[in-house]
């Protein structure tokens, strides 16, 4: 049986097919896939710029006749008229050449199509549709094609029925009318009919006169210039194209025994002065990062907020909180009155007077009708002990199943160990109406912790059994899955005007942001209080304040440190936030009893876990926020400046150096001299062994400072970070020192000691950008004069103006000014990171310590650098000083 002949797909083929692709064939491609690039952001429309809109087109917008082309919806369009348009192009260019398809594409195949459909459009139809997308050039090309294959085969039989070849293209228009609704017919067609007008001969009357095409390509030198370049003879000059003999370039191209030698992409892969591209890459990514960031606040680049969840209604249910429940209030704030008179710091010291407090708590909660439950704690951390214990009590819902529960804490000292009096007592009256009510369907728990850090964590630990029994124990009591967390920080004993909203978490992780508009829609809604956010207790929606408000949000989740008793919540993907009213006004306990309780029956009405709205965002105003997707590009662009150096000091440790060599003809006469490639030389070998150790060595360096400041005790604290910053200052000089003395390190391996470091923390900032966005900028930021740092082994002044920048930016640095800005101690602040560190868990420690400051350390090393080149020029210059003395 004869086997069928059938062309497979074949990836070789393909590949050889896209590396044969004429230039403007590739231009157009990539044209079009850069301005899809360009189009995923959202600072600039340009599909609103470029797209061909019949209203929109005058003097200043006739750009638009030739941009529509190369602008698409999405990748599905662009993609699907890439594969349609390249056969087609590549054919077109291979037979009338470069200069011609791009004066003919540039020029009258473009804007006559163009002309035609906003004729029609606004004059026939009067409308006002506007297109975009290559599918214009594929029918125009097309149409051409059919009447070439009319002219050679005039008729397609089908059964009896003769079918002019030269209607495919009609089908083929109709067909896709049909099925993609949202392709325009009229724009279509238009390229279609210019295409048949073309095929019938008429393209010559378009295009420029072969003399002058001659004329450009024979005085420009093109051939020598562009690869993949086609001539008006078409040939194709280029890497897989046809090559000029050994006689000469047909136009005067440079030409060798062996042909063409260095075309234009070769020349500027070996040119020297494309490595001095990368600093100023770097500055321009640093630079666009920075203002990216400040162009947030604006309206254009934020939104305004709006709830995803409809199930939560906030405010669209009538609160009854107040009346006599007021009375209520007042005789538990009397009781807790009674209990705080007792010494709180001998209490806490012993722990005895806690546990009459909870016996005092725990008999009021049930003489409610609730179940209460008591957990111990005690935590080590800088050599203190922090121990308590917490009280909680559990509301069942009437018609609920225990499989969910919402929490309601109330911490008896806030973060600033101030007592929270009314909050304490505001929980329990909410406690005594939640229970006569008959709505719940899920449990409510009323959680009292002693402290607004420890106490939540270990509570919260322990009741997803994550906790260490040794120092935390388990809860007698449980309910369902934790669904949502209002905290309680009123300390405040006058009225108050508005409601604080805390809601930065550890590590810089955030509550969902529906939970957030919600709490503002009832408390500035429904309720008329004013809401704050990141302090900014006066806020008029101008550009400084959303500024200041971001910027302050971005330096608390930079911090990673706990805000307050809902911070623990967060990191079990517990939505939570803490309350605080503020300011002088008429506002009541009985107000902000009203807005938790809007809050939770809010929360009440969830059917699932809240997951639609935002879970990452910077909020600048209580009705105006920035999500990822808009924030993201400005930590990854000081991310990339890190990962540009490194690649560009990779490839430069790989090239050999250029060798001066005598010029020719009259540079030669006048003895000048000139930098000359040598083509022939292969790559120089990397000698990857000692820098490699350097960075490894750096990297381990660092457990020293993450160890010595987590569990150093108190007191030792600030001694061992003075003793820590004098070795800091010490250790690069020691370093290199040793480097050089005893490793005698090459130019090459400083370059790679600092590739290296750099290609780690851009990889290590670009990770983190999607976890902690701010702490991954600051640390971009500050770390950003590194990739701007070389030896100067010849310059002991730039030497030394370059360590002091260093030693400015330098993490030890920066702790030391932080302090003195916020007037606080250096140990103070240590201790502090270290509670963190080992109750809540926090990570910035290990982002400083693990990888800004080995980077810092690289730098500095090969800042102080000497290279042996440098050694041996430096003696030699010596011993000639010496022969001529």
């Amino acid at each position: 049986m004869p086997s069928t002949n059938a062309v497979s797909f074949n990836t070789s083929r393909v590949r050889s097919y896209v590396f044969r692709l004429p230039l403007f064939t590739r231009a157009v491609i990539i044209a079009i896939v850069a301005f899809w690039v360009i189009g995923v952001q959202s600072l600039w429309d340009v599909r609103t710029w470029g797209a061909l809109i019949p209203d929109e087109i005058g003097i200043t917008t006739l750009y638009r006749l030739n941009t529509f082309p190369f602008i698409h919806l999405n990748a599905f369009h662009a993609i699907m008229n890439i594969l349609a348009l390249t056969p087609l192009m590549e054919r077109f260019e291979a037979e009338h050449g470069t200069l011609t398809s791009l004066a003919l594409f540039f020029g009258p195949l473009t804007t006559i199509p163009s002309f035609i459909y906003l004729f029609v459009e606004k004059f026939v139809l009067r409308s006002n549709t506007s297109v975009m997308g290559a599918s214009m050039w594929v029918f125009l090309l097309l149409g051409m094609e059919a009447i070439r294959t009319y002219k050679v085969n005039p008729y397609l039989v089908v059964a009896t029925h003769n079918i002019p070849t030269w209607t495919t293209p009609i089908a083929l228009l109709l067909c896709v009318a049909a099925l993609v609704p949202s392709s325009s017919f009229l724009g279509h067609l238009s390229g279609l009919v210019v295409g048949y007008i073309c095929g019938l001969g008429y393209l010559k009357f378009l295009a420029p006169p072969e003399k002058i095409l001659r004329w450009v390509e024979s005085k420009v030198n093109i051939f020598g210039r562009l690869p993949y370049y086609v001539n008006m003879d078409q040939k194709t000059y280029g890497r897989f194209g046809v090559l000029p003999s050994s006689g000469g370039s047909p136009i005067g191209g440079p030409t060798t025994a062996k042909g063409v030698v260095g075309t234009g992409a070769l020349r500027l892969r070996r040119d020297p002065r494309i490595l001095k591209l990368p600093p100023y890459l770097s500055l321009l990514c640093i630079l666009v990062g920075v203002v990216w960031l400040f162009l947030l606040p604006l309206d254009d680049y934020s939104r305004r907020t709006y709830i995803s969840e409809n199930a939560l209604l906030p405010g669209q249910v009538h609160t009854y909180f107040g009346g006599s429940d007021q009375n209520v209030f007042r005789a538990y704030k009397h009781e807790v009155n009674a209990l705080v008179g007792k010494s709180n710091i001998e209490c806490w010291l012993t722990g005895l007077c806690w546990s009459r407090i909870n016996d005092k708590l725990e008999s009021i909660v049930k003489g409610l009708g609730l179940k209460a439950g008591r957990q111990n704690f005690t935590y080590s951390a800088a050599g203190l002990v922090y121990s308590g214990e917490n009280v909680y009590a559990i509301l069942q819902a009437p018609r609920g199943d225990a499989t969910e529960a919402i929490v309601l804490v109330a911490a008896w000292e806030n973060v600033k160990q101030e007592l929270n009096r009314n909050g304490v007592a505001l929980a329990l009256t909410l406690a005594r109406y939640f229970k006569r009510w008959s709505l719940w369907s899920k449990d409510i728990v009323f959680l009292v912790t002693p402290d607004s850090i420890a106490g939540p964590q270990a509570w919260v630990d322990a009741y997803h059994d994550a906790h260490d029994s040794s120092r935390v124990d388990s809860l007698p009591l449980k309910s369902g899955a934790l669904q949502g967390a209002i905290a309680i920080d009123y300390s405040q004993e006058s009225r108050f005007e508005s409601v604080h909203i805390v809601y930065d978490g550890v590590n810089g992780q955030l509550p969902n942001l529906d939970l957030i508009n919600s709490v503002v829609s009832i408390a500035g809604g429904q309720m008329g209080m004013g809401v704050a956010l990141q302090e900014m207790w006066h806020h008029n929606d101008q550009y400084p304040d959303r500024l200041r408000t971001m910027l302050r949000g971005m330096l608390k989740q930079g911090l990673g440190l706990a805000s307050g008793p809902h911070s623990s919540f967060i990191p079990y993907h517990v939505d939570a936030v803490t309350l605080q009213p503020f300011g002088d006004g008429w506002q009541d306990e009985m107000a902000m009893g009203r807005v938790i309780e809007g809050t939770f029956r809010s929360l009440n009405n969830l059917l699932e876990h809240l997951h639609q709205s935002f879970f990452f965002y910077l909020l600048m105003q209580r009705e105006r926020f920035v999500s990822i997707g808009t924030y993201l590009p400005s930590a990854m662009l000081v991310a990339i400046n890190f990962t540009i150096m490194a690649i560009a000091l990779w490839v430069k440790s790989g090239q050999p150096e250029s060798t001066p060599a005598k010029a020719a003809d009259g540079a030669e006469a006048a003895g000048e001299t000139v930098t000359k490639l040598n083509t022939s030389t292969p790559a120089v070998e990397r000698e990857l062994f000692l820098p490699l150790g350097v960075v490894t060595i750096c990297q381990f360096l660092a457990v020293i400072p993450l160890y010595l400041f987590n569990h150093a005790p108190e007191n030792m604290l600030t001694p061992a970070f003075v003793i820590f910053a004098v070795f800091n200052a010490v250790l690069p000089h020691a370093l290199s020192s040793v480097l050089t003395n005893y490793y005698a390190p090459s130019a090459q391996q400083y370059q790679l000691i600092k590739s290296f470091s750099l290609l780690l923390l851009g990889m290590f900032l670009a990770s983190l950008a999607t976890l902690n966005f701010s702490l991954a900028l600051l640390v971009g930021l500050l770390a950003s004069p590194l990739t701007f740092m070389r030896p100067w082994p010849q310059s002991p002044v730039l030497r030394a103006a370059c360590t002091v920048l260093l030693n400015t930016v330098s993490p030890t640095a920066i702790l030391v000014a932080s302090a003195a800005y916020w007037r606080l101690d250096v140990g103070a602040i240590l201790r502090e990171v270290a509670f963190a560190w080992h109750v809540c868990g926090m990570n910035s420690p290990v982002v400083v310590w693990c990888v800004w400051w080995p980077a810092w350390l690289a730098g500095s090393i090969s800042v102080l650098g000497k290279s042996e080149e440098t050694k041996k020029k430096t003696s030699t210059v010596a011993t000639v000083k010496t022969k001529a003395l």
